[in-house]
């Protein structure tokens, strides 16, 4: 078995290197850091058409190889090491995932890290995933709250809580939630940062089969409401109803996205019938059933005292460390192309009813 993989990156603009210099962000925050943080890892190359962040990139990473052209760093890379390479990340902006995506799926590595979401649109994705399947090239998408400790321990503490009741996952952001005219670029939260917010409800309410069926309300009709549009037509309110049957209970899951918050918020409240689980970013709390100090005879929801995992989360390097794991043959992929279609066929079918 190979002692280390050969890594190369895509892309090395915010998410692929420069957040790794964000001292207010747990690092690693980058997928280049992330890489090299991790002992398995051979960081060989980067490519990127922008000059001058590739010439930055070079800087931290001198014995890397640079390259301006995709084919380019295939050819000369899989000609250097005299093989394939093992893992490929791609980290360019969302309208250019489908062509480098399938560009790099040609040169056949045997993995391939690829940002969230899959594509702009469920056709796209699923074009990534058909080729992906015909040459045998797995795709792992960085929904990287998958892989934090918080959420996989808010995950288990659902079990305590009795049967899940109401869900309110929530998304606040400055950034418009959709735009008609910006449909070729993705530059709106819907699909920006909703694509992680319907993701990790996907994953905290998955059966045990991995599967998490999402209903809109209504039949798909007018499931959306609290609709606020701005002086130039953008959609700056939304709310999506949708309701989950799982194991003879029935859940109500509602998505709200602000647009004209001065302030970035991620949340995910979830109640059940005997507590409660609260988690976002930098927070995380636990609340169960006891006995009331307020009313005899009655049960409250009291706080309870759990792990904290701020700054500890190792939601980056835990992404990495699955596709370690994944190339060894020790582990499955647990964010897969069919995690991230799932979670665009919401949005897009929220999307239409926004336009």
């Amino acid at each position: 078995m190979q002692n280390s993989f050969d890594a190369c990156i895509i892309g090395t603009g915010r998410i692929g290197f420069l957040l790794g210099f964000d001292k207010k962000r747990e690092q690693p925050a980058s997928h280049t850091m992330a890489l090299k943080n991790n002992s398995w890892i051979n960081l060989c190359a980067g490519c990127d058409v922008n000059s001058e962040r590739l010439a930055l990139w070079k800087k931290y990473n001198k014995l890397a190889r640079i390259y301006k052209s995709i084919d380019e760093l295939f050819e000369n890379e899989n000609s250097i090491l005299g093989k394939k390479i093992d893992i490929v990340v791609i980290a360019v902006n969302e309208d250019n995932h489908l062509s480098v995506t399938l560009k790099a799926i040609e040169y056949k590595p045997r993995l391939i890290i690829l940002e969230k979401p899959v594509a702009l649109n469920v056709k796209d994705a699923l074009f990534i995933k058909d080729t992906a399947i015909k040459k045998n090239v797995p795709i792992l998408i960085n929904h990287e709250r998958r892989f934090a400790l918080d959420y996989n321990a808010a995950k288990n503490y659902l079990k305590q809580i009795g049967k899940v009741q109401n869900v309110t996952a929530c998304l606040h952001s400055g950034l418009r939630v959709y735009c008609a005219e910006e449909e070729n670029t993705g530059l709106y939260s819907l699909i920006h940062d909703g694509t992680h917010l319907v993701d990790i409800v996907n994953f905290l309410l998955e059966n045990e089969k991995g599967q998490c069926n999402l209903i809109p309300e209504n039949e798909g009709k007018n499931f959306v409401s609290g609709v606020f549009r701005d002086e130039k037509n953008m959609v700056r309110n939304a709310i999506a109803h949708y309701k989950l049957e799982h194991d003879e209970n029935l859940i109500s899951v509602n998505f709200l996205f602000s647009g004209r918050s001065k302030f970035f918020g991620f949340e995910i409240d979830i109640l059940g019938t005997e507590g409660r689980v609260q988690i976002g970013n930098g927070f995380f709390k636990f609340w169960k059933n006891k006995e009331s100090n307020l009313y005899t005879g009655f049960k409250s929801l009291t706080k309870m005292k759990i792990k904290k995992y701020k700054g500890k989360t190792k939601y980056f390097s835990q992404m990495v460390q699955n596709a370690v794991d994944f190339l060894k043959g020790k582990a499955e992929l647990k964010s897969t192309i069919d995690d991230g279609i799932n979670a665009l066929k919401i949005l897009e079918a929220i999307k239409e009813e926004l336009k």
